[in-house]
């Protein structure tokens, strides 16, 4: 797909891999639209970024919110791209070290977060996508979702996380056969230990080992490496329904 001149919505984009992303396709002329609750970080991104980025504030788990960050990133008519970043995580084991149960406000505030709020940017972009001019072979545009390594690799006290990765890797593929016969691609990246602000708080030490425990190269991913990949998604017309795991080759342990 030629992505030059077309126009991107990117939640999560005030930081770590949305910002990434958002850096990434405005460079090589897409017009991106920062969709955060971070409004100070957003509007600094896009500041810094230039005139081909815009910043919109919202919650992904409100559905107005997110459809009026699409209706302005479909402003010009040329939406094709829509990233989802915006997630975060939670440590809780089945039962605590207390003998308590896992509480279940936790449990609901990540699956609201990060399947909830993926679905609903996910939906509302690609009926706007849909509406847009085909190009070569009928593609319209292209969605790409932020599962983890932990939807696969689940560790423990990542029950919550792990389902909430989980149900955007079962996504993938129905969401890509129903969006089929409108020419939108579907797909998720699963990355790894990525050097994002949450990690940035660990000590020096503790992430020199997490890099070290990656397979190879022996490191923490760079932001830089998952826009990279979003734009390469977004330009190969032939990748569809799958996941795609950036994680350096590592396998997580229990622990």
């Amino acid at each position: 797909m030629e992505i030059k001149g077309s126009s991107a919505i990117i939640t999560g984009g005030a930081s770590g891999l949305g910002e990434a992303t958002a850096r990434k396709l405005a460079g090589e002329g897409v017009r991106v639209t920062v969709f955060d609750r971070n409004e100070e970080r957003g509007k600094e991104v896009v500041a810094d970024i230039g005139p081909n980025a815009n910043f919109i504030g919202g919650d992904v788990t409100e559905p107005e919110d997110c459809q009026k960050a699409v209706d302005q990133a479909a402003e010009g008519g040329n939406l094709r791209i829509a990233v989802n970043c915006a997630g975060t995580g939670w440590v809780g084991r089945v039962i605590n070290r207390d003998g308590t149960p896992h509480d279940l406000a936790p449990f609901q505030f990540i699956q609201n977060l990060n399947v909830i709020g993926t679905f609903n940017v996910m939906t509302k972009a690609a009926s706007a996508i849909a509406t847009v001019e085909p190009q070569a072979d009928g593609e319209r545009g292209v969605i790409v979702n932020t599962a983890s390594v932990a939807a696969m690799d689940g560790q423990i006290g990542q029950l919550a996380y792990s389902a909430s990765k989980g149900a955007i890797v079962g996504m993938t593929l129905p969401a890509a056969r129903d969006l089929a016969v409108v020419g939108i691609r579907v797909l998720a990246i699963a990355p790894g230990l990525f050097d994002t602000p949450l990690l940035a708080m660990l000590p020096d030490d503790a992430r020199n080992a997490l890099g070290a425990s990656v397979n190879f190269p022996k490191r923490l991913g760079d932001p830089a490496e998952f826009g990279e990949l979003v734009s390469h998604i977004a330009a190969n017309s032939y990748l569809n329904a799958e996941v795609i795991r950036l994680d350096g080759g590592i396998r997580m342990p229990p622990k």
